[in-house]
């Protein structure tokens, strides 16, 4: 092709620019239109290191962080390749596998995005849709077919769709996809395909059992690793919250209402806490929404919008959102909980600091969360630093009122601050009285929403931070 030829002559293996512009990795100018009409001029370290081999039409195995632009790395070339040849019914010529719905969604809107001067014809193969318009799809002839496991293996049981014609393979996000046991169908879906194709693999960590996955399916790949495998973006601030669990929604009202959040998402490790928290936000005048595995599809998607056209700027989302799900400007992730899988901490809070804008990113962990945050600083070879008042995106009053103080009207409006703070050290004499039996706080049905007692709590609460030790 005219173009590998192009590229190798004008460029020497190891001597890839930093400022190198997408017009030096040899794509073509239809594609280089799209790219520059989305905005782009510079590629990501993963797009100069991966782009070019694809080309040359090498297997891959890419390693960068969430948020680097893995997507476009492997999308861009695939446009160019993908330009020449002819459809047949039911035989796919590409081939992407996604462990979400949402990640294969944003999969395909890349290629809308970047070939809209190309005639390439795509397929999106999801659960939670109606099969007919797949299968209709499929029979008319599709360039690239986007899948997840579940839905491709489904079809293809069914006799409506056949590998053997496909001539290139992506596995995206593959640690994910160990971690939702569909190694076993990634390991029958390569059996039925040729096995003269270009196979590439991204993921932003690289266990073990995926890496045997690669020697097994992957011929000579050229292993690109832009960053150490599972560490986190520079552009990200990351901080723990010491808290107990039934303070944990206090401390996130706070710190929404505190810290300059524009937009958010707010991961928790169960779909019943996503349900309730995003209720509870709601309740405290929040404008949010949710996003979970048991919605359907059509309602992921319209929730999915809303947050993307700001009609709500808080998300509060089940680990279906913590890959692929790529939306401008989210400035804040708050881990509601610690995740279980150390894995999934990286993929979180990438949904931030994404495209070279900074974000910030919340990790609450309570006792219980010992063992999964110790695991997570394993994993990324660094300890995670526990927020303090010098990280506070505003200042804060050295006397803010607690919560208890503000709920109430104020007996005597006349007094001044400094006098109400005095009492509360002093308080006046008063005429004895018999002593009043103790009552114990009034508890709510919700643990989450227990009310403190003086002094068991060393984590934030709002209004204030005990934090003068840091």
């Amino acid at each position: 092709m005219l173009r590998m030829r192009n590229f190798a002559s004008a460029h020497v293996p190891g001597t890839i620019s930093n400022h190198m512009t997408f017009a030096d990795l040899g794509l073509s100018e239809d594609l280089l239109r799209a790219v520059s009409e989305a905005g782009y001029t510079e590629p990501t370290d993963i797009q100069r290191e991966a782009i070019p081999p694809v080309l040359m039409m090498k297997d891959i195995i890419g390693i960068a962080q969430t948020g680097t632009g893995k997507t476009a790395s492997f999308v861009l070339p695939m446009i160019d390749i993908m330009a020449s040849g002819r459809r047949r019914a039911l035989m796919p010529r590409s081939l992407i596998l996604a462990p979400t719905r949402e990640l294969a969604a944003q999969v395909a809107e890349n290629f809308e995005k970047y070939g809209k001067n190309h005639d390439l014809k795509l397929a999106l193969l999801i659960g939670g849709v109606q099969m007919g318009d797949q299968v209709k799809a499929l029979n008319e002839g599709v360039d690239v077919l986007i899948a997840t496991p579940g839905r491709l293996m489904d079809l293809f049981e069914r006799g409506k769709i056949l590998l053997n014609g496909c001539e290139l393979l992506v596995i995206d996000e593959a640690d994910r996809m160990l971690d939702m046991g569909f190694i076993p169908d990634i390991e029958f879906i390569c059996s039925k395909l040729p096995e003269t194709r270009q196979t590439m693999l991204f993921s932003a960590t690289m266990p073990p059992p995926i890496e045997k996955l690669t020697k097994k399916f992957l011929n000579n790949p050229k292993r690109i690793e832009v960053s150490r495998a599972a560490t986190t973006n520079k552009d990200i601030t990351a901080f723990k919250i010491p808290v107990k669990s039934r303070q944990k929604r206090e401390t996130l009202r706070w710190l929404l209402n505190h810290d300059q959040v524009e937009t958010a998402i707010v991961f928790a490790n169960r779909k019943t806490t996503v349900r309730e928290l995003n209720k509870s936000l709601q309740r405290h005048g929040f404008r949010s929404g949710e996003i979970h595995g048991d919605m359907d599809q059509s309602n992921r998607l319209k929730e999915l919008d809303r947050f993307k056209k700001g009609e709500i700027n808080i998300l509060v989302a089940s680990d279906v959102a913590a890959r692929g799900l790529d939306v401008k400007g989210v400035s804040h992730v708050f881990n509601f909980d610690t995740p279980w899988h150390p894995d999934d901490y990286v993929h979180r809070i990438g949904r931030t600091g994404r495209a070279g804008a900074k974000g910030r990113a919340f990790t609450f962990v309570a006792e219980e969360d010992a063992e999964a945050i110790a695991n997570v600083e394993k994993l990324t070879g660094a300890k995670v630093p526990v927020f303090g008042k010098k990280d506070v995106r505003v200042d804060l009053v050295e006397n803010t009122p607690k919560p208890e103080e503000t709920a109430q009207p104020e007996e005597h409006p006349q007094r001044s601050r400094k006098k109400r703070e005095d009492d509360d050290v002093a308080p006046r004499t008063k005429p004895e009285r018999a002593p009043k039996a103790k009552r114990e706080p009034r508890r709510s049905r919700n643990e989450d929403e227990a009310p403190v007692a003086a002094g068991e709590w060393n984590g934030p609460r709002p209004g204030f931070l005990d934090i003068s030790a840091t």
